[in-house]
């Protein structure tokens, strides 16, 4: 059984989101949770981050993730623009 851990990062984009797009996040972690290699996992400089693509509310939105046999980190979550420049950081 897997932890399922937010970075502060993720908890306040999270808490930028409405209340009917919530719901849709928790489908789509749920799907996370179930299946952590559902993401694809990146390459060069963020090798060891998966990033799982899903539809809220018609909009196309990355939710990138870290995991191991224990636990599972949500590190962030947000729109295409400018998601992986503020990834690196």
């Amino acid at each position: 059984m897997r932890k399922l851990l937010q970075t502060p990062t993720f908890a306040r984009n999270k808490m930028k989101l409405h209340k009917n797009q919530l719901s849709e996040l928790d489908e789509a972690i749920k799907d996370i949770y179930a299946d952590p290699y559902a993401g694809e996992q990146k390459k060069g400089d963020l090798a060891l981050i998966f990033v799982y693509k899903c539809k809220i509310t018609k909009q196309l939105f990355l939710i990138a993730y870290q995991f191991d046999d224990s636990k599972i980190v949500l590190l962030s979550i947000g729109s295409h623009e400018n998601f992986y420049k503020e990834l690196k950081r």
